[in-house]
């Protein structure tokens, strides 16, 4: 059974909160289900935005488990304002959460799928 969206972005913001870093929930989506989108900032100011990965993704042994795919980078993050409108459009249940990791790298909060 896949938790909820509201409790696994719950989940995300004290992961990184315990690894030292910051998080902050930019727009909160549907309580059970929604799209979530994560921009992750680095010290050096980096912005990677990072999205529900591709269905072709998933597979049968992990059905329930978020996986995420880098949507892009940029020096700076107002570069992916439009983008997010864009969704916000399509699914106005979307959830953005804003963190700056800590010592724990992003790859190791979320689920990154190369592509």
């Amino acid at each position: 059974m896949r938790v909820t969206t509201d409790l696994w972005v719950s989940a995300l913001v004290r992961r990184v909160f315990g690894a030292g870093g910051f998080a902050a929930v930019v727009k909160r989506g549907a309580t059970e289900a929604g799209a979530v989108f994560v921009l992750s900032r680095g010290r050096m100011g980096e912005v990677v935005l990072y999205g529900p990965a591709p269905q072709t993704s998933y597979d049968s042994a992990k059905p329930d488990e978020r996986f995420f795919g880098v949507l892009g980078t940029s020096d700076d993050g107002s570069s992916f304002d439009a983008r997010l409108e864009r969704e916000k459009k399509f699914d106005p249940d979307i959830w953005v959460v804003e963190i700056e990791g800590g010592t724990v790298p992003v790859e190791e909060l979320l689920s990154v799928k190369a592509e």
